[in-house]
């Protein structure tokens, strides 16, 4: 018979003329020959592995593994051929073995690490968990195509991952108090930094304007010297000129004569001539030494004023900028201080209410133990009394003392009064058996009297009266005691 795999399967042939399995997409299976037929498509498996960290903390691993043969590899089919194949892909059998390879090697994994390790290397630990499995099912051909692990849960009544949750809340809750505290900080430095670098520049720009403004006058008046001196030379040129025309005409008038003359009038104007040059040029020199005093003067003034300006400007930013510190220091540990007063009074009052309540347990335990031994004290005795409840209330009542403190107390209340104290029987009780009727209370009036005379003679010291009768040392049936 001649047979053919669909696309997702193969044909795993045994028998006459095959030394152990063959597997193919399509072959004549022969008389003596038995054929089978396995999927390779992948299958989906859903886990929620339960594992514990170092720490021994639990947790949950929910996961799906997409897992099915390696069809790329003739060895990883024969494999699974063997091993697997005979089983339904979806059957208890083979979902309890990949359950079981997954669970092992999660846990051995988880068992080696810190909760906190788990935690931050969520990735790295899932690697290496696909890895330790596919390491395992290799043996089996299988392959790992798809692999999701879900966010780690936590095991009912093991909150761990709840509150790290709300401990990450609440730190980023605080940075971002921090920050906005920082940023506020930032702003308010920046605007008193801007300010201060309004008011430098407007210094800056003012002596500046101060300086142009000298230079510019100082270079008016130097043009103005400069002008003047120059009339002044132009205005000697002249008169030397004219001079000279004048000497020229006194000389063609006076002739060669008065050449003597003329040479001393020529001396004269050249020396007039030196003086006026040695003028201008004193002229020229006072000029710039009053220009550059005035220059001097108003550039070194700008100068102090623009360095004074300067240094203030550093000064206000500079005290500014350590009281915004000074206050976020002091505000810094004033936070501090009062997290850790609490923290004080919290472990204080914590301890305290520990050590309270290990003394109750403690007096608690105590008092049991106390009337747990007086219950069998008490029980025992009244087995031994046989079961007599009053000999066991009298036997208790004398072995605590009470008629002995009875007695004491009687005796301190009348302590100091020295009472006299008579008792007496009438002594009649037997002869009375012996009849009855009215005489026999009479009778009992009558013995009653000769004791109560006695009692109140020695009492009071009153005597009865005789027509009711005399007291005797030794009366019928009594007695005194005092």
């Amino acid at each position: 018979m001649y047979r053919v795999a669909s696309a997702s399967e193969y044909l795993v042939i045994t028998g006459v003329g095959i030394q152990d399995i063959k597997i193919s997409k399509k072959a004549w299976v022969l008389p003596g020959q038995s054929c089978a037929v396995f999927d390779v498509s992948p299958v989906n498996y859903t886990f929620e592995v339960q594992a514990m960290s170092a720490e021994k903390l639990p947790f949950v691993l929910p996961a799906v593994f997409t897992i099915g043969p390696r069809i790329d590899d003739d060895v990883s089919l024969l494999k699974y051929a063997k091993l697997i194949s005979p089983h339904d892909k979806l059957s208890n059998h083979v979902k309890e073995l990949v359950q079981g390879i997954i669970e092992g090697e999660t846990r051995v994994l988880a068992a080696s690490m810190t909760m906190e390790e788990v935690f931050r290397g969520t990735k790295e630990f899932k690697q290496e968990v696909f890895e330790k499995v596919q390491l395992e099912l290799n043996q089996f051909g299988l392959l790992i195509y798809n692999a999701n692990v879900k966010q780690l849960v936590d095991v009912p009544g093991h909150e761990y991952f709840s509150y790290l949750g709300q401990k990450t809340q609440m730190e980023a809750a605080n940075q971002a108090k921090v920050d906005v505290a920082e940023a506020r900080m930032k702003g308010e430095i920046g605007s008193k930094l801007r300010e201060g670098q309004t008011l430098q520049n407007a210094a800056k720009i003012d002596a500046e304007t101060k300086i142009i403004s000298t230079q510019r006058q100082g270079e008016g008046k130097k043009e103005e010297i400069r002008v003047k001196t120059e009339v002044k030379v132009f205005e000697n040129h002249r008169e030397a000129e004219v001079a000279e025309a004048n000497a020229e005409l006194a000389k063609k008038k006076a002739g060669w004569a008065k050449a003597a003359q003329v040479a001393e009038v020529e001396a004269s104007k050249a020396v007039a001539l030196r003086d006026a040059e040695l003028q201008r040029e004193v002229e020229k020199m006072n000029a710039l030494t009053r220009t550059e005093k005035l220059k001097a003067e108003f550039l070194s003034q700008a100068s102090v004023e623009y360095e004074t300006k300067v240094q203030e400007a550093n000064w206000e930013l500079y005290k500014k900028q350590k009281a915004a510190e000074a206050v976020l220091y002091e505000k810094e540990k004033e936070a501090e201080a009062q997290k850790a007063i609490a923290d004080a009074a919290f472990y204080a009052r914590q301890q305290a209410a520990d050590g309270e309540l290990y003394a109750k347990r403690k007096e608690a335990d105590g008092i049991a133990t106390i009337a747990q031994a007086q219950g069998i004290y008490v029980r025992t005795l009244l087995d031994a009394l046989g079961g007599n409840y009053h000999a066991l209330r009298d036997y208790l009542m004398i072995n605590g003392g009470m008629f002995q403190e009875i007695a004491k107390i009687n005796a301190e209340a009348v302590k100091g009064l020295q009472p006299k104290i008579s008792v007496w029987t009438s002594g009649g009780e037997a002869a009375e058996g012996g009849g009855g009727g009215a005489m026999r209370e009479v009778a009992g009036v009558y013995r009653m009297l000769p004791p109560l005379f006695q009692t109140v003679h020695e009492q009071t010291g009153m005597l009865p009266p005789p027509w009711m009768g005399s007291l005797t040392d030794s009366g019928g049936d009594h007695s005194n005691v005092n």
